[in-house]
């Protein structure tokens, strides 16, 4: 289906886009436009103008600091991710990047569009709030930083107000981590996803079974623990033509085992 007409503009810089999403309520930040694109063809949404960020230098980029710690801006592209030297000092990440989509969609989606998404299915909220990562938000009146855990507010809902720009995300370091997931074929978005790192801890991110991520904290990286650290979450995930909730229930406790047992290796 072809789009209604839409205004259209590519700032050279953060603070122009950020004038231009606060001027207006209509407008929308375009990142790599595989969500937002395909849902204005089917008028799921209507956006007033694109503020296209993909000129904004700042936002880009992958560093890694001299403790470990990752910054990733938030228009690095799935591709990147996976073949940045830089990102392997957390190689979870580009793992699961390399799981997303197909080649082209990881050659133009980011990870700051794939997080703003906030869509339950997507492999890397979860895969954030187990990380412990650090969601710096820049707007009018500032920059200001939001844990993961706290970032994802509902469905396609987060802490991104408007006027707002997602700018980059922040890693601790670290390298026990790991990821499972039950995707609709081989390269389809998730039924049910669970994330770990047992990092001086153990935290277990669980996707698809709720709006955000369902962060938990075992006592041990036991299975037993694990089990019943899900058990306890009282989960009441959504049914849909994919799974009913009890199915996906029960593979949140499988996939929880299974990313911690991935962490431990």
């Amino acid at each position: 289906m072809l789009l209604r007409e839409v205004g259209y503009a590519r700032p050279g810089s953060l603070g122009e886009a950020i004038e231009l999403l606060a001027a207006d309520d209509g407008a929308r930040a375009l990142a790599g436009g595989q969500t937002l694109i395909n849902v204005m063809k089917a008028r799921a949404g209507s956006p007033d103008a694109l503020i296209d960020l993909a000129g904004i230098e700042e936002l880009k980029g992958i560093e890694l600091r001299a403790d470990g710690t990752l910054e990733i801006g938030a228009m690095a592209t799935y591709t990147e991710l996976v073949e940045s030297s830089e990102a392997r000092a957390r190689p979870i990440i580009g793992e699961v990047c390399a799981q997303i989509a197909d080649v082209q969609v990881r050659n133009r989606g980011t990870i700051g569009g794939n997080l703003c998404t906030s869509d339950p299915t997507n492999h890397l909220p979860p895969l954030m709030a187990a990380l412990g990562a650090q969601m710096t938000i820049a707007g009018a009146g500032g920059e200001r930083t939001v844990p993961a855990s706290e970032f994802f507010l509902g469905v396609y809902m987060t802490a991104v107000g408007v006027g707002e720009v997602l700018t980059k995300i922040t890693v601790p370091a670290g390298r026990s981590d790991g990821f499972a997931a039950v995707t609709l074929g081989v390269e389809g978005t998730c039924i049910a996803s669970a994330a770990a790192s047992v990092n001086g801890g153990v935290t277990i991110a669980l996707g698809c079974v709720d709006a955000v991520p369902v962060v938990l904290h075992p006592g041990s990286v036991d299975e037993d623990a694990v089990r019943e650290a899900v058990r306890d979450a009282n989960l009441d995930p959504p049914s849909d033509v994919h799974a009913p909730s009890s199915y996906r229930k029960h593979l949140a406790e499988v996939l929880a085992v299974r990313a911690v047992n991935q962490a431990r290796s």
